[in-house]
Protein backbone atom coordinates (compact mmCIF):
# COMPACT_ATOMS: atom_id res chain seq x y z
CA UNK A 1 0.00 0.00 0.00
CA UNK A 2 1.22 3.46 -0.95
CA UNK A 3 -0.19 6.75 0.35
CA UNK A 4 0.00 9.62 -2.15
CA UNK A 5 -0.80 13.28 -1.56
CA UNK A 6 -1.75 14.93 -4.84
CA UNK A 7 -1.32 18.69 -4.76
CA UNK A 8 0.61 21.55 -6.29
CA UNK A 9 -0.39 23.93 -3.50
CA UNK A 10 2.20 24.66 -0.78
CA UNK A 11 -0.50 25.57 1.76
CA UNK A 12 -2.18 22.18 1.36
CA UNK A 13 1.15 20.39 1.78
CA UNK A 14 1.94 22.47 4.88
CA UNK A 15 -1.53 21.75 6.30
CA UNK A 16 -1.09 17.99 5.78
CA UNK A 17 2.33 18.02 7.44
CA UNK A 18 1.04 20.06 10.40
CA UNK A 19 -1.93 17.70 10.79
CA UNK A 20 0.34 14.65 10.80
CA UNK A 21 -0.97 13.20 7.55
CA UNK A 22 1.54 10.45 6.73
CA UNK A 23 2.23 9.91 3.03
CA UNK A 24 4.82 8.03 1.01
CA UNK A 25 4.99 10.60 -1.78
CA UNK A 26 3.73 14.03 -2.77
CA UNK A 27 3.05 14.55 -6.46
CA UNK A 28 1.53 17.39 -8.47
CA UNK A 29 -0.49 15.25 -10.90
CA UNK A 30 -1.84 11.71 -10.66
CA UNK A 31 -1.72 9.09 -13.36
CA UNK A 32 -4.63 6.92 -12.16
CA UNK A 33 -3.26 3.91 -14.03
CA UNK A 34 -0.44 3.73 -11.46
CA UNK A 35 -2.86 3.20 -8.54
CA UNK A 36 -2.71 -0.29 -7.06
CA UNK A 37 -5.34 -2.00 -4.88
CA UNK A 38 -5.06 -0.69 -1.32
CA UNK A 39 -3.29 2.54 -2.28
CA UNK A 40 -4.54 5.71 -0.59
CA UNK A 41 -4.84 8.82 -2.73
CA UNK A 42 -5.34 12.14 -0.93
CA UNK A 43 -6.18 15.45 -2.60
CA UNK A 44 -8.83 17.35 -4.50
CA UNK A 45 -9.10 15.27 -7.64
CA UNK A 46 -11.56 15.85 -10.45
CA UNK A 47 -14.44 13.40 -10.09
CA UNK A 48 -13.45 11.25 -13.08
CA UNK A 49 -9.96 10.70 -11.63
CA UNK A 50 -11.38 9.90 -8.18
CA UNK A 51 -13.61 7.31 -9.88
CA UNK A 52 -10.57 5.74 -11.57
CA UNK A 53 -8.76 5.53 -8.22
CA UNK A 54 -11.72 3.69 -6.72
CA UNK A 55 -12.19 1.50 -9.81
CA UNK A 56 -8.58 0.36 -9.49
CA UNK A 57 -9.09 -0.63 -5.82
CA UNK A 58 -7.60 2.48 -4.23
CA UNK A 59 -9.09 4.63 -1.47
CA UNK A 60 -9.79 8.30 -2.16
CA UNK A 61 -9.53 10.84 0.68
CA UNK A 62 -10.76 14.25 -0.40
CA UNK A 63 -9.33 17.43 1.13
CA UNK A 64 -12.64 19.15 1.87
CA UNK A 65 -13.21 22.67 3.15
CA UNK A 66 -15.93 25.29 3.31
CA UNK A 67 -14.45 27.97 1.07
CA UNK A 68 -16.40 31.23 0.68
CA UNK A 69 -16.88 32.32 -2.95
CA UNK A 70 -14.69 35.40 -2.51
CA UNK A 71 -11.74 33.17 -1.51
CA UNK A 72 -11.88 30.97 -4.63
CA UNK A 73 -8.90 31.21 -6.95
CA UNK A 74 -6.51 32.30 -4.19
CA UNK A 75 -3.48 30.41 -2.97
CA UNK A 76 -4.37 29.36 0.58
CA UNK A 77 -2.01 28.94 3.52
CA UNK A 78 -2.24 26.12 6.06
CA UNK A 79 -3.84 28.64 8.46
CA UNK A 80 -6.43 29.54 5.79
CA UNK A 81 -7.25 25.86 5.30
CA UNK A 82 -7.77 25.40 9.05
CA UNK A 83 -9.95 28.53 9.20
CA UNK A 84 -12.18 27.07 6.47
CA UNK A 85 -12.53 23.70 8.18
CA UNK A 86 -10.10 21.59 6.13
CA UNK A 87 -10.52 17.89 6.73
CA UNK A 88 -10.00 14.58 4.94
CA UNK A 89 -13.16 12.74 3.94
CA UNK A 90 -13.17 9.34 2.29
CA UNK A 91 -15.32 8.97 -0.81
CA UNK A 92 -16.14 5.92 -2.89
CA UNK A 93 -16.75 7.19 -6.40
CA UNK A 94 -18.29 5.07 -9.15
CA UNK A 95 -18.83 6.07 -12.77
CA UNK A 96 -22.16 4.72 -13.94
CA UNK A 97 -22.29 5.95 -17.54
CA UNK A 98 -20.81 5.34 -20.01
CA UNK A 99 -19.57 1.86 -19.18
Amino acid sequence: MTALFISRHPGALDWAAEEGVAVDAVIAHLDPDTVQPGDVVIGTLPIHLAARVCQRGGRYLHLSLELPPEWRGRELSAADLRRFGARLEEFQVTAVWPD
